[in-house]
């Protein structure tokens, strides 16, 4: 009827992207807002639903946690929940729950993933480990760059490009060429979901900063939003081999939001081509920073 995990994918893709810790010393960070920890709630409705698609309604949930610093690493843990109901009438029920550590210098990402479906379960766990010393900017797509211990489902090795960003290296180059006014990025992305053993190629397009409509933003966010620039940004996600060989021609999913300097995303839409989600932030709370000694 659905695909349950691509959902969790694209949707642990949408918020990481704008989990950005201002660690990198970039001139164009300077003066940046800094990551503020927080959990965040999200309400989902389906936005749109192809007469092919099988989907006739999607109701859910979505609670984020981003915590760490750059002194420590960086933690996120996310549990998405949806129920579908399909044209016949049956209904599935969606319980993704995922926690990932990744260092705050790029060279390991821990993951795992969770995910019930009404009564079968899938557990996803692994490790990806930098092998040398190259970066995403300095290697290249054919030398190998990256190993992926995978536990769970089943254990086994991939080696992956040099050119692969893991979730917060990703964020940090996005929201830099954000902030020194980019309109395009382009990378390969590797963040462990589904079965551990699928690279992305994304492409995103930003557009200008505002801080129009913050007003509108649930009361447990304005106090420390309100004048918090966001930019608007949508990403097309293309599936490719391990090795990283070749590419879809079609994207398999894309994600629009607003990406706020301080690490919150709001006015979600997680697009699938036959159907669509609309991820609204309904609550926030904002958690205690760490203070990394200079």
């Amino acid at each position: 009827m659905i695909r349950p995990s691509r959902s969790a994918s694209l949707v642990i893709a949408a918020l990481w992207a704008s989990t950005h810790p201002t660690v990198a010393a970039d001139p164009a960070s300077a003066g940046a807002v800094p990551l503020q920890p927080h959990r965040a709630i999200y309400d989902l409705t389906l936005a749109r639903a192809a007469s092919g698609s099988g989907v006739t309604e999607m109701t859910g949930r979505l609670v984020y946690e981003f915590t760490g610093a750059a002194c420590e690493g960086f933690t996120q843990n996310m549990r998405f929940v949806t129920r579908a109901t399909s044209s016949d009438g049956s209904e599935q029920l969606n319980d993704i729950r995922t926690s990932s550590f990744e260092e705050a210098n790029g060279e390991r990402l821990d993951f795992s993933t969770t995910h019930l479906i009404d009564s079968q379960t899938q557990v996803t766990e692994g490790r990806a480990a930098r092998t040398g010393g190259a970066k995403p900017t300095s290697g290249s797509p054919a030398e190998p760059g990256v190993k992926v211990e995978l536990k769970k489902p089943e254990a086994r090795q991939l080696s992956l490009g040099a050119t692969v960003y893991f979730p917060i290296q990703h964020s940090i180059a996005l929201l830099d060429i954000a902030r020194a006014g980019g309109t395009k990025f382009e990378a390969d992305l590797y963040d462990g979901s589904e079965k551990g053993d699928r690279v992305s190629s994304t492409t995103t397009f930003v557009g200008k900063p505002s801080t129009e409509g913050n007003d509108l933003l649930p009361a447990s966010a304005k106090a420390k939003m309100a004048n918090v620039r966001y930019w608007p940004i949508a990403t097309s996600y293309f599936e490719k081999t391990p090795r990283l060989a070749g590419q879809d021609a079609v994207p398999s999913h894309e994600m629009q939001a607003r990406f706020y300097e301080n690490g919150v995303s709001t006015r979600l839409v997680l697009d699938y081509g036959d159907f669509a989600l609309k991820g609204e932030l309904s609550d926030i709370t904002f958690l205690p920073e760490t203070k990394c000694g200079k």
